[in-house]
């Protein structure tokens, strides 16, 4: 019987020749591989190897503090580590300023539905503190590299106890929101609908993010890392679904489950449950799920977190009384392979009278265009630009997301994080001119950035203006005009179409750069690791099947070099005669690297699509901006610095060529949003004063009830109240003393308070500020019917004078009562 160990390496295929980068660590892979017994091994007793195991893990338990073997559940706790977790207000100008997601410039903020967050984890070494990282979490629609850069340096002035956190070790995510606003993008396109840069905008994000990380480095303490799946339903479709169907069947079927789990997009949903050790309380968690952040409608001017910070507002506001959880208690929400995903999942029809389906190619409606094809989340018939689709796809995440958390807390469905390792890795790569092998031996190159006329189209979610349609967009079937406007940009050479081929160019955004760079050609490779769980931190929206191949060659790649860390080298040498004793399901649980996908980060790439999809040339393969080769020179890349999280050398760092880094161009960006100058109250107002009062009475058992009050306001670009609140709901209480007091009990983080700001004059710069505390079915529903009592509405607003100054005032509605 032939025997093939499990972490052999065969040097004549190219992908496997990726993982052996220094000979420092070939040598430790030789060592490790000749650690492995022989095949006769097999034949010993089951008598002999139980005692022999059973003494190894007591050995090496009791030798390492804290380390456990693979096998041994002890507490089930597994491994300690340094955790920390915190959680800042990043809410930038919830008026006048453009949407950033859709790419419409009529999409212009006129209030706040919800607070967006930071949330920021991190995960330390114990007896090597100084390697950790950071995992951030931010309600926006992708990282950025002008962010990253802020944040970074704003890290440095903190003082020498933040300068473990740097390139190497912070990860920036985005929610992918399409509900938050716009203009804090490092690079031109992006900026082009939001009028430019936004500096106020981008400093909320950068200090709330520093703020986060700053509460989560305070709360550091020892504690445990454990991991749990589950499957998420009616939260996603694939919008993309001609596209998907390219991939070969052989692929798609090892996925197809059943046929409420096809495998067309993914169901499952990662958590990472975070316990302090000291009285073992969660202090957090962090998932991972695919869904677009486009519930929220492209009609909607009112900035929230999309279904992700619904999701994670549900789960933070579910675990305030529990008992197991401590306070402070952060949940993040973040994105995994999303690319081809959508959250209304009822799919995409025509709104143009027909009642049918958009064409399952194009996406297009009868009159041949995509404009009238629009998708339907869960409540699409609710006039609310979204609002309870929204609501119900972060439900959809939130309860499994809880379920599986209370399964966790009694050790079902639980994975102990293990093995001391805390190591990541980032790198700058120029994908503008990337040659490279395939696994197949033959040689590529990726090109400079470019977008297809798809592109222009848009998706279901989202449809795109004039004439260009998905799939069949080119130069020969949208308006001649479009083949100038992306002349005047920049006619792509022939070189640079054979490159992008089958894409038909409409924008060759990467080969320019006045004023300054209109996307990235230079992008984030990175991978953070602890224990066994390998996380993939992609600066592209990775469709459905590309995040499999690019998970699936982390995970073999992995498994093969952390064979050689610490605690995971007597792993290797007894994983075969662990799967004698404790079966596959054992071996694959504790033995086997988890491997999660996280992204849109650090800088925004658009779309990662795979090969087979990119021929399709729907919106996903026409914003793959580095050609048919962008998915496989992404793994390529991954998979020759992999080696770094397998080492056993700590403070080990990639030093970087000061050509490599991108621009950041936040101090030189161009904008032309117009600033507030004054604002000015009606004759006989005051700011503050009530125009339309409350009702005195209403039934809190009514469905879909609106109480509102509308006050003289103020243009909320005056104070961002980061920390704060615009508006609130206070209710009247009896204290202790048998007196009588207002308290607080929602503000403008909670989903039900609405703020809507509308200008009444531009001349004299007076607004009126309208204040809505909705209690609709669905979220008396999820969040409870508030009791009967007392209550009233508070306003928060700033006046602006002529002379640049701001002043505060506060508007108090009349007192009303829930009966």
């Amino acid at each position: 019987m032939n025997y093939q160990k499990d972490n052999d390496v065969d040097d004549s295929k190219p992908e496997d020749k990726l993982l052996i980068k220094d000979s420092h660590i070939k040598s430790a892979e030789i060592a490790t591989n000749s650690a492995v017994p022989p095949s006769s091994w097999r034949r010993i007793s089951l008598q002999l190897i139980f005692p022999s195991l059973l003494l190894l893990g007591l050995l090496i338990q009791y030798s390492a503090p804290g380390c456990f073997p693979f096998f041994w559940t002890g507490t089930g706790l597994g491994d300690q580590y340094l955790v920390g977790v915190g959680k800042a207000d990043i809410t930038g100008p919830v008026v006048e300023i453009n949407l950033m997601g859709y790419a419409d410039p009529n999409q212009v903020g006129t209030g706040l539905r919800q607070r967006l967050f930071s949330r920021a984890f991190i995960v330390g070494d114990l007896q090597h503190p100084e390697e950790r990282f950071v995992y951030l979490v931010l309600d926006t629609q992708s990282g950025d590299t002008a962010v990253r850069y802020g944040i970074i340096n704003g890290l440095k002035e903190l003082g020498p106890a933040y300068a473990s956190y740097g390139q190497q070790n912070i990860a920036v995510i985005g929610t992918h929101s399409h509900a938050g606003p716009g203009g804090w993008l490092n690079y031109l396109l992006p900026q082009i609908t939001s009028k430019g840069f936004d500096h106020q905008g981008f400093q909320a994000i950068v200090d709330g993010a520093i703020l986060s990380i700053k509460r989560a480095h305070e709360s550091l303490q020892p504690g445990y890392l454990s991991v749990g799946t589950t499957k998420v339903l009616g939260a996603n479709i694939n919008r993309s679904l001609f596209a998907y169907l390219a991939n070969p069947e052989e692929e798609r079927s090892r996925y197809n489950v059943s046929s409420s789990d096809d495998g067309s997009v993914d169901k499952e949903l990662t958590l990472l449950n975070f316990r302090r050790a000291s009285d073992g309380k969660n202090i957090g968690v962090l998932t991972w799920f695919a869904t677009h952040g486009t519930s929220l409608l492209g009609n909607n001017t009112l900035i929230a977190g999309d279904n992700k910070g619904v999701a994670a507002y549900l789960f933070e506001k579910s675990v305030r009384d529990d008992e197991n959880a401590a306070d402070g208690f952060v949940a993040g929400f973040s994105q995994a392979n999303v690319g081809d995903t959508s959250p209304n999942v009822l799919g995409a029809w025509c709104e143009d009278g027909t009642g049918q389906m958009c064409s399952f190619e194009n996406s297009t409606c009868s009159d041949g265009k995509s404009q009238a094809c629009h998708a339907r989340g869960p409540f699409f018939r609710t006039k609310d630009n979204g609002a309870d689709s929204c609501f119900e796809i972060g439900r959809r995440q939130f309860e499994p997301a809880r379920e599986l958390y209370d399964k966790m807390q009694e050790q079902i469905s639980v994975t102990p994080i293990k093995g001391r390792r805390v190591r990541s890795f980032h790198r700058f790569h120029n994908m503008s001119e990337y040659s490279f092998r395939l696994p197949n031996g033959s040689e590529v190159r990726t090109c400079p950035a470019a977008l297809g006329y798809s592109f222009a189209a848009g998706t279901s979610d989202g449809p795109g203006a004039f004439d260009f349609t998905q799939h069949s967009g080119n130069e020969n079937t949208t308006s001649p005009v479009w083949q100038v406007v992306s002349g005047l940009l920049k006619e792509p050479t022939a070189d640079q179409r054979a490159c992008h081929s089958p894409k038909p160019i409409l924008l060759d955004v990467g080969e320019v750069s006045r004023p300054y760079q209109w996307t990235p050609n230079i992008v984030d490779i990175q991978v953070l690791r602890v224990g066994q769980l390998v996380i993939i931190v992609s600066p592209g929206e990775a469709s459905t099947m590309a995040g499999r191949r690019w998970k699936d060659a982390v995970k073999k790649a992995a498994s093969t070099l952390f064979g050689q860390d610490g605690t995971a080298t007597w792993k290797n040498a007894v994983k075969k005669a662990a799967s004698t004793l404790f079966g596959q399901d054992g071996a694959a649980t504790y033995g086997h690297p988890i491997v999660v996908l996280g992204g849109p980060a650090n800088s925004y790439t658009h779309y990662i699509t795979t090969e087979e999809e990119y021929s399709i040339q729907r919106y996903e393969g026409a914003s793959t901006l580095y050609g048919p080769h962008t998915l496989a020179a992404y793994i390529n890349v991954t998979l020759s610095h992999l080696p770094i999280l397998g080492t056993s050398i700590y403070g080990l760092m990639l030093y970087y060529d000061e050509g490599s880094f991108p621009p950041d161009n936040s101090n030189r960006s161009l904008s032309f949003i117009s600033p507030v100058v004054r604002d000015g109250a009606p004759l006989f107002k005051s700011f503050g004063d009530v125009l339309e009062d409350v009702n005195k009475t209403y039934n809190r058992n009514k469905d879909d009830l609106q109480i509102r009050a509308t006050f003289v306001g103020a243009n909320p670009r005056n104070n961002l109240r980061l920390e704060m609140t615009y508006a609130a709901v206070e209710k009247l209480v009896a204290t202790d003393e048998n007196e009588e007091t207002w308290k607080v009990i929602r503000t403008d983080e909670d989903w039900e308070l609405v703020l809507h700001w509308r200008r009444t004059s531009e001349v004299m710069g007076t607004s009126e500020v309208e204040i809505v505390w909705e209690l609709s079915a669905l979220t008396k529903e999820v969040l409870g019917v508030p009791e009967a009592g007392v209550y009233r509405l508070r306003y928060h607003g700033d006046s602006k004078s002529l002379s640049g100054n701001t002043t505060p005032f506060e508007g108090v509605s009349s007192s009303f009562t829930l009966v």
